[in-house]
C-alpha cells in the first residue's frame, strides 16, 4: 500500500483515522517527500537529501484526526513546518513527534483547528514525547496539551522559541521542556504542572561560556556564548507541581517582561538570581561607564548612554552584563 499523490501545493496533509492515515503529496514534492508507512497510523516522512535547484526551501506538513496508536516521524535536511489542525495523537511504543531533522522546525498550533493533544506510552527508552534535533519554534495562536510519560515532555537538540501559543504540558517522567543553547518566550501562555523532575531545564551546547548576545544573532554561529540561558520576554509562564527545580540552567535566567507563576526560590540550581538582572543607580552608570564599555538596548541597538528605566546590554572586553538603570 502507498501514500495518495495529489495537488500541487507545498503542503503534506495527513490525516489521522485511528489505526490508518492518509497522507496526500502533492505533485510538486514527489521528489523531494516520501512516505515509506503506507496507510498505518505510524506515519514515516523521509526528505530527500538531493537539495538541487528548484528544490522546496520549506515544506509544510498540516496533521489532523486522531489515533490512540500513532506518531509522526520526519527525516530530512529542509526546514518544515508542522501545523497542528485539531490532533489528538498517542503512540504507546515511541514519540508522538520524532524530528530527526537539524534544521529550524516550526510546531504550529492554528487556533481555528481545534484542540491538540499528544502524549505517548510509558517506560520506553525515547528522549520525549515530542523530539527536534534542530533548532524549535512553537507558534500558533491555538493550544497544544502535551504529556510525556517516558520521560520528557518536549526535548530539543538546540534552542528552542515560544510565541503566541498555549502550551500545556500536563505531566512528563523527567523535564516538562529540556533544551540546549537557550530557550526563548516571546509571547503566548506556557503551563507545566506534573512534572517529576524539572519544569524547563536547558543546558550548555558543549560551550564554556553563557554570555547574552542581543537578539541572539549568532546563536547559530560557532562561538562561546548565548548558552545555557533562558529568556522571556513576555507571556504568561506557569510552572506547578515539578519534582526538583522551576527552571534549570546552566547559563543565566534573563526576565525582560511578561507574568511569572512559580517559586522564584525554586529557580536554577545554578544559584543564578531568578532575574539574573544587575539592578544600578543611574548616577552609578555615570561615575562607572568607562570609554571601553559599550551599550546596547535589548534590539542590539548601539547607544550613547543610559537612561534612568532602561533595561541594557553592557559589553566591556569579553564581560557582557544586562543592568537596569534606576
Amino acid at each position: 500500500m502507498t501514500c495518495m499523490v495529489v495537488g500541487a501545493a507545498n503542503i503534506v496533509t495527513i490525516q489521522y483515522n485511528g489505526a490508518t492515515a492518509d497522507v496526500d503529496i502533492p505533485d510538486a514534492l514527489t521528489a523531494y517527500v516520501t512516505c515509506s508507512s503506507g496507510t498505518s497510523s505510524h506515519v514515516q516522512i523521509v526528505q530527500s537529501e538531493n537539495v538541487a535547484d528548484g528544490a522546496p526551501g520549506e515544506i509544510t506538513y498540516q496533521l489532523s484526526g486522531s489515533s490512540d496508536d500513532g506518531g509522526f516521524e520526519m527525516k530530512g535536511s529542509y526546514k518544515c513546518t508542522i501545523k497542528l489542525m485539531g490532533l489528538t495523537l498517542n503512540n504507546p511504543s515511541g514519540p508522538a513527534i520524532n524530528i530527526d531533522n537539524g534544521k529550524r522546525i516550526e510546531l504550529n498550533a492554528n487556533k481555528d483547528g481545534g484542540t491538540n493533544t499528544l502524549s505517548d506510552g510509558a517506560n520506553g527508552d525515547w528522549k520525549a514525547c515530542v523530539y527536534t534535533k534542530g533548532h524549535f519554534e512553537l507558534k500558533g495562536k491555538g493550544a497544544l496539551t502535551i504529556v510525556g510519560n517516558t520521560a520528557h515532555a518536549i526535548s530539543c537538540k538546540e534552542y528552542m522559541q515560544v510565541k503566541n501559543l498555549t502550551l500545556n504540558i500536563t505531566g512528563a517522567k523527567k523535564d516538562g521542556i529540556h533544551c540546549k543553547q537557550y530557550f526563548w518566550m516571546q509571547s503566548g501562555k506556557i503551563n507545566i504542572s506534573g512534572v517529576e523532575d524539572d519544569g524547563i531545564q536547558v543546558e550548555l551546547d558543549g560551550k564554556t561560556s553563557t554570555g547574552i548576545l542581543p537578539d541572539h544573532e549568532d546563536a547559530d554561529a560557532d562561538i562561546d556564548e548565548d548558552t545555557g540561558n533562558f529568556y522571556q520576554d513576555d507571556g504568561t509562564l506557569s510552572i506547578k507541581d515539578f519534582g526538583k527545580t522551576a527552571i534549570k540552567t546552566d547559563g543565566q535566567v534573563i526576565i525582560n517582561g511578561g507574568t511569572q507563576d512559580y517559586d522564584a526560590s525554586a529557580v536554577s540550581e545554578n544559584n543564578n538570581p531568578a532575574t539574573a538582572i544587575t539592578v544600578l543607580r543611574q548616577d552609578d552608570t555615570r561615575q562607572n561607564n568607562t570609554k571601553d564599555e559599550v551599550i546596547y538596548d535589548l534590539t542590539g541597538r548601539l547607544l550613547k548612554d543610559m537612561r534612568k528605566g532602561k533595561v541594557v546590554i553592557i559589553k566591556k572586553d569579553n564581560e557582557i552584563k544586562k543592568v537596569i538603570v534606576q
